[in-house]
């Protein structure tokens, strides 16, 4: 609206005004008048610069709020909208993760930390809304093609297991017993023993109960394997009654090295096998190296961890109903899927619309109270955060407690630096923003209660707000065959994760996200892409969040991931169940 011309001089003023005298008053006015034309042309360019600084101001004030639990809603998970009763669901947060109690469970404060660099990939993520994602995002470099899976593949006669039969009881979870029962495969081939089917440790960690046939399908596992090594469910009724400790059959870790050789195998156990009939092998927590190694012996591996592990209907059903959901009812057969998912690979029709389809984007958070305990690292929440922390410490990890007392162990700042703490959420989104994906890509999170629950979650859930879990895709009664069985329920996000579009890892370290990468790489056909962080550079570049900008920090963090998804063999000494492209494992073809 234009503004309003000044009022005219009342009559008794007019012929003063045109005096000599009148002249400084009339300067005066002119000067004002031209105050106002000027302030009307720069108007428009000063309510702009406006706008834009109280977009940045709410932007680092929604941040900041992150800080202040009691301040913000909680934030809400996005339900499958193919569900009929999403709407009545519709308030439940990340993971039934129940909200943490005492100090066990991290019940403090739980501050988000980098909140400038949030900001900053708040505003980046709204800006590339219209933009088309990087070219790789969703893809492996074009050389992943030329390994094609081959373990399969077997040029030797079935061994007959007479030296006597081979017992393990597999400590840890889901991922730890996998590793541990396709070592006990190849064990019982190189001492022509017979294994008895795996037994599994109830662990007051894990809390369940579950045994091989709970998770695995016994007749499927045995029979695959009958052209390798002779499998049997029990140990013959005559040898049931042995002592075995008494008779010295109990080998336990501190007998067998960790990654020990074929050939201690054959020196120490092969005589009291032939001795007793009979060894049992107690934890067998990665008791087998995987270099030096005959190459047969190798693919046997292989073999067993890729193609004769196969999930029971039960789970193999459920993880279907997962990815179906995940994927908008799209049906589409896959080796993969065949492998994880049975005869419910192909239980769907095909979609009549195929823009109902979605990718999805799987997130392995490795960031549970007992990860961020051991790792001795600083988080951000202060004395708070140290003292709960160091309370979980002295219950769980007394050796790590009572070793803080007489040695002097490396700060939290250099752990970090040295990329020895796991991501936590806020430092995995960054990079998730930083390479590429919009913010309305719909991720999957996989893990269990996440250390600080939803607090701790805040950052990502308000950056990626398409977020799910198998809590929040799954209904109540379609859970319950599976609660209080942590590896069940493991086993379903393994699902969910080996068929994603894409899968990030947090942790490179962990067991979990290791099988999870081997099981894409070996059936992902160069189509099923691993996001790998290098921790200790993504630090170093973390570190300057008070001053870096954005187009840096992106520049950066995509070089990184890039360089981690170079195609290459697996170098010596690389577990095959996490690269298995290497000639045991995998066939490479000329395009």
């Amino acid at each position: 609206m234009p503004e309003a011309a000044p009022p005219p001089l009342p009559l008794p003023l007019l012929a003063a005004a045109s005096s000599p005298a009148a002249a400084p008053l009339q300067r005066a006015r002119r000067r004002q008048q031209q105050h106002r034309r000027g302030w009307r042309r720069p108007r428009g360019l000063l309510a702009w610069g406006a706008l834009v600084a109280f977009f940045f101001v709410m932007n680092w004030w929604m941040f900041s709020r992150l800080q202040d639990p009691a301040a913000r809603p909680h934030f809400r998970l996005r339900r499958h909208p193919p569900r009929a009763d999403a709407a009545a669901r519709n308030s439940s947060s990340l993971s039934t993760l129940e909200e943490v109690a005492g100090a066990a469970k991290g019940k403090g404060p739980h501050r988000v930390m980098l909140t400038r660099l949030l900001s900053l990939a708040a505003h980046a993520l709204a800006e590339a809304e219209t933009r088309p994602e990087p070219n790789d995002l969703w893809e492996e470099p074009i050389n992943a093609t030329m390994w094609q899976p081959c373990s399969d593949q077997r040029d030797w006669e079935a061994s007959e297991g007479t030296n006597g039969y081979i017992m393990i009881s597999a400590n840890g979870g889901i991922n730890q017993q996998r590793v541990a029962i396709c070592n006990a495969v190849t064990i019982s081939r190189l001492l022509n023993a017979t294994l008895v089917i795996p037994k599994f440790f109830y662990s007051n960690v894990w809390l369940d109960k579950s045994q091989f046939g709970d998770i695995y399908q016994e007749d499927y596992f045995i029979n695959y394997l009958k052209s390798d090594i002779r499998i049997v469910k029990d140990l013959p009724v005559e040898l049931q009654s042995l002592d075995l400790e008494v008779i010295g059959s109990l080998v336990n870790d501190t007998d067998v090295m960790k990654e020990a050789k074929p050939s201690l195998y054959m020196k120490k156990i092969l005589p009291i096998l032939l001795r007793n009939r009979v060894v049992h092998f107690i934890g067998f927590g990665n008791r087998l190296s995987f270099d030096p190694i005959p190459s047969d012996l190798q693919r046997l591996r292989c073999r067993c961890n890729f193609h004769a592990l196969r999930f029971v209907p039960k789970i193999q059903e459920m993880g279907a109903l997962l990815v179906e959901r995940l994927h908008g009812h799209r049906s589409h057969l896959s080796p993969l899927k065949d492998n994880l998912l049975g005869q419910f690979a192909v239980k769907s029709a095909p979609s009549a619309n195929e823009s109902d389809a979605s990718k999805y984007l799987a997130v392995h958070l490795r960031f549970e109270i007992d990860m961020v305990a051991y790792s001795l690292c600083y988080f951000g929440g202060g004395k708070d955060e140290e003292d709960e922390l160091e309370a979980y410490r002295q219950i769980h990890f007394p050796v790590l407690t009572e070793l803080k007392k007489t040695t002097k162990l490396p700060s939290a700042a250099f752990l970090r630096s040295e990329g020895k703490c796991p991501l936590a959420p806020e430092e995995a989104v960054l990079m998730l923003a930083a390479i590429g994906f919009k913010r309305s890509t719909n991720i999957y999170i996989a893990g269990a209660e996440i250390y600080g629950g939803r607090h701790r979650m805040a950052a990502i859930s308000h950056l990626y707000p398409a977020l799910v879990t198998k809590e929040t895709l799954l209904s109540p009664s379609e859970l319950e065959p599976f609660r209080n069985f942590s590896s069940q329920l493991a086993a379903l996000d393994f699902i969910a994760c080996a068929a994603a579009d894409a899968f990030a890892m947090t942790d490179p370290g962990s067991q979990f996200s290791s099988l999870v990468q081997g099981y894409r790489m070996y059936y992902g056909g160069g189509n099923l892409p691993t996001i790998r962080p290098n921790k200790r550079r993504l630090a170093s570049i973390l570190v300057k969040n008070g001053t870096i900008e954005w187009q840096e920090f992106q520049t950066r963090v995509r070089k990184l991931i890039q360089q981690t998804k170079q195609v290459h063999e697996r170098p010596v000494a690389r577990s095959i169940f996490r690269h298995p492209r290497c000639p045991e494992c995998m066939c490479r073809t000329e395009h």
